[in-house]
């Protein structure tokens, strides 16, 4: 078997990639404005080039071999690129047209992204921004497969060392402290300010609440484990693990629920408040993921451009100007 023989043409790939999405030959060459005889014969052709069966039929189409299965992903990763290629040709040509999707971790950019696409888009209005959430272990393929430009949030150790080292190029933009949430009016709030000289409120009193916590996939969610294992505590039972800073707002406005919040995100909402625990090790850098040896398009270079100004501003506005150091 040799692929750089001269014989796998790219229509190969796109029927691949179309009979592994739609798990039928015949859907597939529909989708692809193709005869199913002409589907068929690709196949084959694909199929005697790799010298390894891709598909087998079953009573309701065709389903992927363990061969298949890892064509796909690579021919996925080779049609991304091209397709970066043709929008890098249109934006050098017209200047302001392309699209840049960009994955953001959870609440990881919910300061610093918004107000870096609010300035792209003011700049080049006809440029598309298509916002991906989600958790690393779902970014990172989804960036290295090619779906995904740029992933703005924490950085830090890349999940999984068949994903990461030199396929992933990470850079830090500044570190923003996370502090313990709750809403304005909040019994453990008015503790704290009724205190007096006493020990205040300390991170065992807020276990008398329900908790909001990060998913377990979040480093965020270990590094709040370790806190609690060093003071001795069990993380909460009374949990509810989310991802969405949507639904953790409205939780905490509607309950006396805790949870993790960044810095900014408090600093900007006078209906919800950080109680005075402190939470040493815990933290977050904020920055950028890219694919390493990917080129980049004009429309990922602007997005970079105003992320690095705007970050620079939250950095002065941050307590210490911390850099992500």
């Amino acid at each position: 078997m040799d692929l750089l023989d001269g014989r796998l043409k790219f229509r190969h790939l796109t029927l691949l990639i179309a009979v592994y999405e739609h798990g039928s030959v015949v859907r597939a060459a529909e989708s692809l404005h193709l005869t199913q005889p002409a589907a068929t014969r690709t196949l084959r052709e694909l199929e005697a080039v790799a010298e390894l069966p891709l598909f087998t039929r079953v009573p309701r189409g065709m389903l992927p071999t363990v061969y298949g299965e890892a064509l796909v992903g690579h021919a996925r990763a080779v049609v991304a690129e091209v397709r970066r290629a043709e929008e890098h040709l249109t934006g050098l040509r017209q200047g302001r047209d392309g699209t840049v999707t960009v994955g953001t971790l959870l609440a990881g950019a919910n300061v610093l992204l918004p107000r870096a696409v609010a300035r792209l888009k003011r700049e080049r209005p006809r440029l598309t921004v298509v916002v991906r959430e989600g958790t690393p272990d779902v970014l990172h393929p989804a960036l290295l497969g090619g779906e995904v430009d740029v992933i703005v949030g924490r950085v830090g150790a890349v999940s999984g060392d068949g994903e990461g080292g030199e396929r992933i190029r990470q850079r830090m933009l500044y570190r923003e402290p996370i502090r313990l949430a709750v809403r304005a009016g909040h019994p453990l709030l008015e503790r704290a300010r009724h205190g007096g000289a006493g020990p205040g409120v300390t991170l065992a009193d807020a276990l008398a609440h329900p908790w909001i916590l990060p998913v377990e996939q979040t480093a965020l969610r270990q590094e709040l484990a370790a806190l609690f294992v060093d003071r001795g505590l069990s993380l909460p039972v009374d949990r509810v693990e989310c991802t969405s800073i949507l639904t953790m707002r409205a939780l905490l406005l509607q309950t006396d629920m805790v949870a993790l919040l960044p810095e900014l995100v408090l600093r900007d909402d006078e209906h919800l408040a950080a109680l005075p625990v402190e939470l040493p090790s815990v933290g977050r850098t904020v920055g950028v993921t890219e694919a390493a040896h990917r080129t980049r398009t004009p429309a990922l270079e602007a997005l970079l451009h105003h992320l690095d100004e705007e970050a620079a501003l939250l950095r002065a506005s941050l307590t210490g100007g911390n850099h992500g150091d």
